[in-house]
């Protein structure tokens, strides 16, 4: 089974894909339970759970913001990183071609350079 999966009954087999549709479905439970509290406080579903349950799917949409937020961060620095880093390839790269062709093999260790030729 996979973690997006989950399974009430050996029947009965919900699927939900995203953590938006898993929201969605929390939402939708804690609005039931809460239309159906004196039913459900016989089974053990009373305020406090229902409270608990809807603490957590605040939670988890805060987070998932949060998160979301995070992620484009990191995009904009790896497209930072990639241009600066694309630069010290080229500018390296440049640097060796006329370091070999300046400076005797035997020299060229003290600049990094371990080619044969």
């Amino acid at each position: 089974m996979s973690e997006t999966e989950t399974t009430s009954t050996p029947k009965e087999r919900t699927v939900r894909k995203s953590q938006a549709e898993t929201v969605k479905f929390a939402k939708l439970m804690v609005a039931g339970m809460q239309a159906h509290v004196a039913e459900l406080t016989k089974r053990g579903i009373d305020e406090a759970f229902i409270t608990g349950v809807q603490t957590n799917v605040s939670s988890l949409e805060r987070l998932d913001a949060e998160q979301e937020a995070l992620k484009a961060t990191v995009k904009a620095k790896t497209a930072e990183f990639n241009v600066i880093y694309s630069e010290v390839l080229k500018t390296t790269g440049e640097a060796k071609k006329l370091i070999k062709v300046t400076i005797p093999q035997s020299g060229w260790i003290e600049f990094g350079i371990t080619d044969k030729r």
